[in-house]
């Protein structure tokens, strides 16, 4: 170290320790350091000071994954809050205390981390599929309520299993007189849920409240209709075999899920119990978390978990803030650093060593691929889809079939998205919206009809990152009942919007997959049956080729 160069050190503390609040307090005191740096990006910082939260654009809201990198962010912001309430302390207060008492001793303050949405994005992109899966996953299973997660699994469970019985039905006893009044019962269930929710959403101002009225009406007039086989005989004289399969075997497999979901939720119900929030208490002593083997045995877990993520969280930021750390003691600066323990480790071997440091914009920014996957898949199905409708014109099938085709692409494709959608809570414009282009969206992963619902809501309503802390303080209420505390989180605006964002998209992706193994089946039985398609493709690629060898020729 040079005569002119600075000094650094680095105060490890626990987010949620009062005794990490004092030493801060005394560590500064007795240092006086020219500088005070902290792990505070400047979002952080002004929402900590207590000012406006920021509000969140539309487009960086609903471009790319911002909707499951915020659900890594709520899920993180969640965990450290519950930790704060445990010990009875504001996360991050030490990050507080360490600003305001080099304020009061007129104390530079030095924000070094790296900005929580680089960091929130690196992060998502870092995980595999199933780390993504088991983040999500423990917001659906572990933050909220066991029912609703149970609910929720049963609901996915259905909508896979409602397909498979539709083709292997009969093998399992599945007559078609049961798939007649079950495709009775669930038109009925749609058409009264529909009938009381325009009912319900201009007569209540609580739109949880609202849907919760509306489907639980709508199921029990379906089910009363299903078991007395009121409209077996309408459903018979006009809708076709096709239709009462499709409708019949998917009200069927959404049954049965909802019978799974409510297994779950009843053994996740045995697992999750007040003593096991008691059992959480004791084995976290937050006096124990800025002890060197705790912590370091903690970040392996994590890093077992998710080595990606563990980068992205840990290793990148003890990198970036070490960056920032030897640059201000490059400037002569005595500087006194305040960070979580677990980066402790990591911000001292770089000062010791800093010509290991990554370079700083490698640290920042998109991580470059040597081939852009998703873009290219994209592509292909795009490609695919229009290459489908062009070899089978090729082939000499007629206008009119394709036109009926694609006409039920849209159709099918819309009323899924705008569906739920609407049961989300979306307003009629956003709806339509979502639903009028999801026929395209399903067929380019780069697209989702979610993101123009979301862009016409956005008129609607404003969002911040204070919305955040709203649904942790709502999450946190252990005494409301579930259906008053459904609609409380319907009425802010974040949460309502990336429900809207998130069903109007399975919407889509649901009706793509039904349209798949229903829809085209039945049409393709004018030309033939399924097994006769790819030989018209091929009739019109060699015609097509024909063709071309006629330009060329």
């Amino acid at each position: 170290m040079s005569e002119s160069e600075g000094s650094v050190r680095v105060v490890g503390t626990a987010h949620v320790s009062a005794e990490s609040v004092r030493e801060v307090e005394e560590t500064i005191e007795a240092e006086r350091p020219d500088a005070v740096a902290v792990e505070l990006d400047e979002g952080r910082y002004h929402q900590m000071r207590g000012e406006e939260p920021e509000d969140l654009s539309a487009g960086d809201l609903l471009e790319g994954n911002t909707v499951f990198q915020f659900l890594a962010y709520w899920m993180l912001s969640y965990v450290q809050a519950r930790m704060g309430d445990r010990f009875d302390i504001q996360p991050g207060a030490e990050l507080l205390a360490a600003v305001e008492t080099a304020e009061d001793l007129g104390i530079d303050v030095s924000l070094v981390d790296r900005d929580i949405q680089e960091t929130v994005r690196r992060f998502w992109d870092r995980m595999t599929l199933f780390e993504k899966l088991r983040v999500v996953g423990s917001l659906a299973f572990g933050i909220t309520d066991p029912r609703i997660g149970g609910v929720m699994f049963g609901l996915l469970v259905g909508v896979m299993v409602g397909p498979i019985l539709g083709i292997l039905g009969g093998a399992v006893g599945v007559t078609q007189s049961l798939l007649v009044s079950l495709t009775g019962g669930m038109l009925l269930a749609l058409l009264s849920g529909y009938l009381l929710s325009e009912v319900a959403f201009r007569a209540l101002d609580d739109d949880a409240l609202a849907l919760g009225l509306a489907g639980g009406g709508g199921f029990a007039v379906g089910t009363v209709g299903a078991s007395l086989g009121l409209t077996d005989s309408l459903v018979s004289q006009y809708l076709g075999d096709f239709v009462i399969t499709a409708v019949g075997s998917m009200t069927l497999g959404l049954a049965a899920g909802l019978v799974v979901g409510a297994v779950v939720a009843v053994t996740m119900s045995l697992f999750v119990d007040e003593g096991a929030e008691e059992g959480m208490e004791e084995a976290f002593d937050p006096a124990e978390l800025t002890d060197t083997d705790v912590v370091t045995a903690m970040m392996e877990e994590f890093r077992q978990f998710s080595p990606g993520g563990a980068e992205a969280l840990i290793d990148e930021r003890d990198a970036f803030i070490a960056h920032n750390l030897v640059d201000l003691r490059a400037q002569g600066k005595n500087v006194v650093a305040i960070v979580g323990a677990g980066h402790r480790e990591g911000i001292e071997s770089y000062l010791k060593h800093p010509e290991t440091l990554p370079p700083k914009e490698t640290l920042t920014g998109e991580k470059e691929s040597l081939l852009p996957w998703g873009k290219i898949l994209a592509v292909a199905i795009t490609g695919a889809f229009v290459a489908f409708f062009v070899l089978l014109a090729l082939a000499g099938v007629e206008d009119r079939f394709l036109l009926e085709l694609f006409g039920a692409w849209f159709v099918v494709n819309g009323v899924f998205a705008a569906g739920l959608a609407r049961l989300a809570g979306a307003r009629w414009p956003s709806a339509l919206v979502g639903g009028s282009v999801a026929w395209l969206t399903s067929v380019n992963p780069l697209l989702a009809p979610g993101w123009f619902a979301g862009y016409v809501e956005l008129r609607y309503t404003t969002v911040n990152v204070g919305d955040i802390e709203t649904l942790n303080r709502l999450l946190d209420d252990q005494e409301t009942p579930i259906a008053d505390l459904l609609g409380q989180m319907f009425e802010v605006p974040l949460f309502k919007l990336i429900m809207i964002v998130g069903l109007t998209n399975v919407g889509s992706f649901v009706a793509s997959f039904l349209f798949a193994l229903y829809v085209l089946p039945a049409f393709f039985g004018d030309l033939g049956g399924v097994g006769a398609v790819p030989d018209l493709l091929i009739d019109g690629a060699q015609n097509g080729a024909r063709i071309v060898w006629g330009w060329v020729a």
